[in-house]
């Protein structure tokens, strides 16, 4: 199935790894030009070589941090120096930072939102010009179920992606007109570095855990309803479908990737 991405141009934060990674690579496959940008350039080289082995696709990796207010125009520079356009923005830079609110300092709240809200704001302002000029685009940013269910204990991160669900249906009605799509995927539970660091500590004291046993006991304790944990790429076929022809309808919608878990729609 032709998904309609040959030779677009996409831009990935967050894709030296997990979710980010798979969704470059997919977006490969389907013959789009992918920039993926995160802070360490030797995670980036390896993340780009395993794309091209697996797609024979064209991947730069770019390393820049998002939070920096001078990358924006970096990553779209680099966009429009090497590939001459920018069709896809996937904004998924960021991992998860839960604590009770009184104990979450200033620092905290001000490091979340600069990388989480802040970071994605300016490189959407960045990139929509450029999306304009091709006759429009799809922006996708990668959120999670705090956003719109928040538990306990979970700032800053739910107040961050909160505010990353509504800034995704807003502009999705500013940018109708222009045809640039924006959408965001809500992550609940899925294998990740992050998830596998978790499993490391806990072999300190359980030795005898396995990584499936470790996922299977996760899922059962977040009472996922399909059971287990997501597959990375089921996160990132998502987001490749949106930033596709196969989604040329869609704007302002928040997709749970959660299993059933979520109790908001």
């Amino acid at each position: 199935m032709d998904l309609g991405l040959s030779n677009k141009v996409a831009v990935v934060t967050g894709g030296s790894q997990g979710i980010g990674k798979y969704a470059a690579m997919r977006m490969a496959q389907e013959g789009a030009r992918v920039i993926i940008v995160a802070r360490t350039q030797e995670t980036l080289d390896q993340a780009a070589s395993e794309i091209k082995t697996s797609t024979e696709g064209i991947v730069l990796p770019l390393a820049a941090d998002i939070s920096d207010k001078s990358t924006p125009e970096k990553i779209v520079n680099a966009a429009i120096d090497n590939y001459g356009r920018l069709d896809i923005l996937v904004n998924n830079a960021g991992v998860s930072m839960a604590k009770p609110f009184e104990d979450v300092s200033d620092d905290d709240w001000e490091s979340d939102f600069e990388l989480k809200v802040w970071g994605a704001i300016r490189l959407m302002r960045k990139s929509i010009p450029e999306m304009r000029k091709v006759g429009g685009g799809r922006i996708i940013n990668v959120t999670n179920l705090g956003g719109k269910a928040p538990g306990a204990s979970s700032m800053p991160t739910s107040i961050s992606r909160a505010a990353g669900i509504a800034i995704t249906k807003a502009m999705s009605k500013d940018l109708a007109k222009d045809n640039i799509l924006v959408n965001t995927v809500c992550i609940g539970t899925v294998k990740s570095g992050q998830h596998e660091r978790r499993y490391d500590s806990l072999k300190e004291i359980r030795p005898e855990l396995s990584l499936d046993e470790f996922y299977s006991e996760t899922a059962k304790a977040r009472g996922i309803p399909l059971g287990r944990v997501a597959e990375t790429h089921e996160a990132g076929d998502v987001i490749t479908i949106l930033a596709s022809d196969m989604a040329s309808y869609l704007t302002g919608v928040a997709i749970n990737i959660d299993g059933g878990t979520s109790p908001v729609v």
